[in-house]
């Protein structure tokens, strides 16, 4: 599994950096993607529904602050 932290950045950089950092893995990778932006959450499903990814699962951590996104590579 390959982790992206991508926390402190704001809408719309972790799913501008995520979907460029996907590209380089292959078909079947499964990355964990770590963010703090609200609106993310939105924004990666619409990724993947666009360009066939999973959205394997959501997490938050335990004061709410950061969300831990499981993104399988189609």
């Amino acid at each position: 599994m390959v982790d992206l932290d991508l926390t402190g950045l704001k809408c719309p950089l972790p799913v501008l950096k995520a979907r460029k950092a996907l590209r380089g893995y292959d078909e079947g990778a499964e990355v964990r993607i770590r963010v703090t932006d609200p609106r993310a959450p939105g924004d990666f499903k619409a990724l993947c529904d666009t360009v066939g990814h999973a959205m394997v699962s959501e997490e938050r951590d335990g004061d709410g602050k950061i969300l831990t996104l499981r993104v399988h590579k189609a």
